[in-house]
């Protein structure tokens, strides 16, 4: 197979758009990615035609819906090659997700147990972790990031040690757009005897991942960077951590029976699935797995990076510029600064020419104190970019420098 640019963007409606009378450049899809019309159409089919609370009703409508929704946690398993669907949890999001896993597992760890995590993480990957600093005593320890963005390999092997709980890491880097050796992270994790979380929501977007190879024993992402809806995300965990987790939350759904006086729960994944779900939002979910496994991933994937590599090759020598991760097989985020200018007044200004980007901290603020910044712009490229708007930023973004000469 092959890509085929074009024909994938025209499934985008809202690319065709002008933005301050400028054609759309939209270059922050790290953050959110657009959404095609099999997404937008399979939403709208289920709300005109076929609507209904899932796992509830017996009626057809009811029935409907449930087939749906349960299809579109088959279609995450199979993305993830998951071993079955009862390792599939809906949660809003990523974030969620890990939110799930700390507040679940963290339950069972006493003052001092060791939670390793990177000074590259997203906040969502930080934050519910130092609830368990505060509430369990939990020790968290961070993996330091080389110059070029990469992980000290060296530093995380003597991070590890038996009080080693859980080493939770990302993927992919939604700044840097380093691509981690997780494979060898997981295999590091498991031979002190801690459980590993991997935070994929730029990975999955980027390339293929097999869970099951990877040996990872919780995996999140979220469904709007992967061209599906908001409100939707997923974790993956291996059957028998999950069955040995306590639920997240109490509500219709998750139990087995309840009485006056006890409770007893169901099997994952509905245990960690309280009250209804986003039943639509999944719908888009698997919409969007459906038509992404329309394409070649290779080629995809090699068209993203060839839209990176136009942008350093047109930037090739502006010294008024600097790029935040240079990593080898680094992904198509270009994140950077420009000399004389702050992150922010560089987004708008570039926003007059339709350039589409993100500015500020990208809820990564140990990773901008670790390169010593405050803030930093971020190029994100997606599968519906072109060369044509590689050469759109990297020529908006040389005017943009005469704002600030």
């Amino acid at each position: 197979m092959s890509f085929d640019v074009q024909a994938a963007r025209a499934q985008f409606p809202i690319l065709s758009r002008q933005v301050n009378d400028q054609p759309l450049v939209y270059l922050d899809s790290a953050a959110s990615a657009q959404k095609p019309r099999a997404v937008i159409e399979a939403i709208t089919a289920a709300m005109e035609g076929s609507y209904a609370n899932v796992h509830r009703g017996l009626h057809t409508l009811a029935n409907e819906t449930t087939e749906a929704y349960e299809a579109a946690r088959e279609s995450v398993r199979r993305l993830l090659n998951a071993a079955s669907g009862q390792e599939i949890v809906f949660t809003k999001g990523a974030t969620e997700a890990i939110n799930l896993v700390a507040a679940s597992f963290g339950r069972s760890l006493n003052a001092g147990d060791e939670i390793v995590l990177s000074e590259m993480e997203h906040h969502a990957n930080i934050v519910p972790w130092h609830f368990l600093r505060e509430s369990r005593g939990a020790v968290l320890k961070f993996i330091p990031v080389t110059d070029d963005g990469r992980l000290d390999m060296d530093a995380l092997h003597s991070l590890l040690g038996p009080r080693t709980r859980m080493v939770a890491v990302s993927h992919m880097s939604n700044v840097l757009g380093t691509v981690n050796p997780v494979a060898e992270i997981i295999a590091a994790a498991h031979a002190v005897g801690a459980l590993t979380l991997i935070d994929g929501c730029q990975a999955i977007v980027h390339g293929v991942v097999d869970v099951q190879a990877l040996d990872a024993d919780f995996y999140v992402f979220s469904g709007h960077k992967l061209y599906g809806p908001t409100g939707i995300g997923a974790l993956y965990g291996k059957t028998d951590i999950l069955k040995s987790m306590p639920p997240y939350q109490g509500g219709g759904e998750m139990i087995d029976v309840v009485t006056l006086k006890t409770v007893t729960y169901a099997d994952p994944p509905h245990r960690f699935e309280a009250g209804t779900p986003p039943i639509l939002e999944a719908i888009g979910l698997g919409a969007a797995i459906t038509w992404l496994d329309g394409l070649d991933r290779a080629a995809v994937a090699a068209h993203e990076h060839a839209l990176y590599a136009r942008v350093k090759e047109r930037l090739n020598g502006a010294n008024w510029l600097t790029e935040m991760g240079t990593a080898p097989g680094k992904g198509a985020i270009f994140a950077f600064n420009m000399v004389g200018a702050h992150a922010h007044d560089v987004a708008q200004v570039l926003d007059r020419y339709g350039i589409a980007v993100r500015a500020g901290t990208h809820c990564a603020e140990p990773l901008m104190r670790r390169f010593g910044v405050t803030a930093s712009a971020r190029a994100s490229f997606a599968l519906y970019n072109t060369l044509e708007e590689a050469d759109a930023f990297a020529e908006a973004l040389t005017k943009t420098r005469t704002f600030f000469a």
